[in-house]
């Protein structure tokens, strides 16, 4: 007897027709956004809304570019999130490497340890962190912030590395060691290039969260050359009005670096996310 195979689940018209929706309600407010930062003010304020400008203008852009502090603070976020990412990514690969390789007492507290720096709440380690920081001298400084969020992503990097090296055959480690190499050797020369997509997830989780974080670098940046983009742009609010052109604006200057960073690597992040939730 001829079997035939039955395609099960809901109709291919409904399956498009779904996913047309969900990319509809998820890129809405990006190209509202996009069309905002190009329109005049009167423009803004129109009720019902003026979807397309009627003629397009980049007087926000020059007013963002050239006429506010928003260029230092793209400079400073690119400094902070690369210090923290790059930070944070050397010291989560040989704590997971150890996790996922070497046996030692009490392993499975030190992992759940970690992860608690992870749990607490924002307000629960302003304070401390606060108080650390002016006492060592970093308040309003590059350095500061950079072991900020070194300290807040650190704890979910160390866990997604771990879960990927658990997924590496430790054969391959054991049979370079025999023949000669280090521990150091094949850490570099076997695991790493075999784990580069759940290094890639790591550093576009921990980049993304430090480019974005707003609470820490309200309390911990008060001055303007250390001041960050999401906190840059709420000078465009003063007590009696908004520009909302410039906002928009300088959120387009914000996001681009983002959406930039995702196409790149895109396939390697969702690979490495995927691997490290599936294995370990």
């Amino acid at each position: 007897m001829s079997h035939s195979l039955v395609r099960t689940g809901l109709p291919r018209p409904l399956i498009l027709i779904g996913v047309v929706i969900v990319l509809l309600v998820c890129l809405f407010p990006f190209a509202w956004m996009a069309l905002s930062s190009i329109k005049v003010l009167g423009e803004l304020y129109t009720i019902p809304p003026h979807w397309w400008p009627d003629a397009p203008t980049w007087s926000n852009y020059a007013k963002v570019l050239f006429e506010s502090n928003i260029p230092r603070y793209f400079w400073n976020s690119v400094v902070i999130s690369v210090g923290s990412t790059g930070l944070a990514l050397v010291l989560a690969i040989f704590a997971s490497y150890g996790f996922a390789r070497f046996n030692f007492r009490g392993k499975p507290f030190w992992q759940a340890f970690v992860l608690i720096g992870q749990l607490l709440p924002t307000a629960a380690i302003i304070v401390p962190l606060f108080i650390t920081l002016r006492v060592l001298g970093l308040v309003n400084t590059y350095w500061g912030l950079i072991l900020v969020y070194m300290i807040v992503t650190l704890p979910l990097s160390v866990w997604m590395l771990t879960s990927y090296f658990k997924a590496i055959p430790v054969e391959l480690e054991e049979a370079a060691i025999i023949d000669g190499s280090s521990r150091l050797g094949v850490l570099f020369r076997i695991t790493l290039p075999l784990s580069l997509p759940g290094l890639i997830a790591v550093l576009v989780y921990s980049f993304v969260t430090t480019w974005n974080e707003f609470i820490f670098a309200l309390c911990f940046a008060t001055d303007s050359s250390v001041k960050t983009l999401p906190i840059g742009l709420s000078e465009f609010s003063t007590e009696f009005n908004t520009d909302w052109g410039g906002v928009m604006a300088a959120s387009m200057v914000m996001t681009i670096p983002i959406a930039l960073l995702f196409l790149v690597f895109q396939r390697l992040f969702v690979g490495g996310l995927t691997a490290g939730a599936t294995k370990g």
